[in-house]
């Protein structure tokens, strides 16, 4: 169950962290994997462990709030793999140099970027892969998202949050335009993921594994796991749905 043999994916973002655990288990599925990042050496890291494992994959570095190239890499990668893509996992998300503060501290100006990547961004990448997939009969498109996208947060990620309740809002919409076509559209809405021992001290990461009921945070390969499921042939009767995917926490 859940094969991805002969499939072609692109995941965003997938070059460390939530995206390395969905390219690594949609590879592990038997799809041929497109590991975009915004820096060429992660996704090389990346494609290259995968390859190690035995499977395909290729990294395209690019940005993926730049519609051309998007168009000039994916279509490279779709000549290599000699197919158009079948399933796509929009995981990038976070902007580089990315910062928390109230709204009323914030500029217009501040604002661009989150919204850039997390609305146009995913934009651009469904655009590009759409009529493939529709021509084919059959499609996947991930959304990953987050639980700040429908609960009010006060820890300063009001641009981030905007970003996602957009991108929702386009994936449900996405969903019931394309379901004909055989095409489905579901979110991953996240919660607290490891990556965060990275950026915070262990006091705060106790402080937020206290309110998560299974007691630690998010693993990337589950993630992944869940992606493979919403990419699959037997996924085919879910779309335009936003699957909670937290531990059983509430969003603080």
């Amino acid at each position: 169950m859940f094969s991805l043999e002969g499939r072609v994916a692109l995941v965003t973002g997938a070059g460390q962290s939530v995206g390395a655990g969905i390219a690594t288990v949609l590879a592990r599925q038997g799809a041929a994997v497109i590991v975009n990042d915004l820096f060429a050496d992660r996704a090389e890291k990346v494609a290259a462990a995968i390859e190690e494992e035995g499977g395909r994959a290729i990294a395209s570095a690019f940005d993926v709030t730049d519609y051309d190239a998007v168009v000039e890499h994916v279509r490279a990668a779709e000549t290599l793999f000699g197919r158009h893509v079948d399933v796509l996992v929009n995981n990038a998300g976070i902007a580089e140099g990315r910062f928390n503060l109230p709204f009323r501290q914030l500029t217009p100006e501040q604002w661009r970027a989150p919204i850039d990547l997390n609305i146009f961004g995913a934009f651009n990448c469904v655009q590009v892969v759409l009529e493939g997939m529709c021509d084919a009969g059959w499609g996947r498109v991930v959304q990953i998202s987050s639980g700040s996208a429908r609960t009010g947060q006060n820890i300063g990620v009001s641009m981030y949050a905007t970003g996602k309740s957009g991108v929702e809002g386009f994936i449900r919409h996405l969903a019931a335009e394309t379901g004909q076509f055989g095409v489905t559209a579901n979110i991953l809405a996240l919660g607290h993921q490891k990556n965060l021992e990275e950026k915070m001290p262990e006091e705060m990461i106790n402080d937020i594994i206290a309110t998560i009921p299974i007691r630690r945070l998010g693993d990337a390969i589950e993630v992944g796991a869940a992606c493979a499921y919403l990419a699959s042939d037997e996924s085919g009767g879910m779309t335009g749905q936003t699957i909670d995917f937290n531990g059983g926490s509430q969003t603080r």
